[in-house]
């Protein structure tokens, strides 16, 4: 029912912002440039890379945030590990506010620090202890919209800009641009059926 509301466009951003962050992870990993990153508010974005290698940078965006969505939802489990992934994600918003290139993702880096930064201080100073289910949910909404993403982008709709449709150019045997989204797409899911089992088997 929220899906396509306002109270939700923030977190879809986050994924966004997620994707883009892991193509300049596995462009820094690969000892390429990140020259710059943008997050727009119709949900889109690009992050401009020079070096690396560009066949692990073009698939890190789309698995990445799933990893990324897995990590949050294992890491709810536990009080200690929500508070490195709620200073981990703190830090990198900091490191990407200094990259990022429009305003969309500047003010989701300052909004998202003091959100967080806010849950922290009624966390350790209130009763309202909500840190965990904040991590968690940001965590369910990655893996969740990164799977829809990956189906809205690379299979529902074919655009021939994503990073699927470059990839096949790039190995086009023995899979199209929409296969490659079939096959991300599984491995995003995989990410999200593993980290609510594990979840679950954690917290029993």
């Amino acid at each position: 029912m929220l899906w396509r509301t306002v109270l939700l466009t923030p977190f879809k951003l986050v994924t966004v912002f997620l994707h883009e962050t892991s193509h300049a992870l596995a462009c820094k990993l690969t000892c390429g440039q990140v020259e710059g990153m943008e997050v727009h508010a119709d949900e889109g974005g690009v992050t401009r890379t020079r070096g690396g290698i560009y066949w692990l940078i073009l698939p890190a965006g789309y698995l990445g945030s799933s990893f990324w969505g897995m990590v949050f939802v294992l890491a709810s489990t536990n009080l200690i590990a929500t508070r490195i992934a709620a200073g981990c994600f703190i830090v990198a918003l900091l490191i990407v506010l200094f990259v990022a290139k429009n305003w969309t993702l500047r003010g989701l880096c300052i909004g998202f620090i003091i959100f967080l930064a806010i849950i922290w201080v009624l966390q350790e100073t209130t009763k309202v202890r909500i840190l965990r289910y904040v991590v968690l949910f940001i965590g369910v909404m990655n893996s969740l919209f990164s799977v829809y993403d990956i189906y809205d982008d690379l299979i529902s709709r074919r655009v021939h800009s994503s990073d699927a449709e470059k990839f096949a150019e790039i190995f086009p045997c023995p899979c199209s641009g929409v296969a490659w989204g079939v096959i991300w797409g599984l491995i995003s899911f995989v990410f999200l059926c593993g980290s609510i089992y594990l979840g679950l088997v954690i917290l029993s």
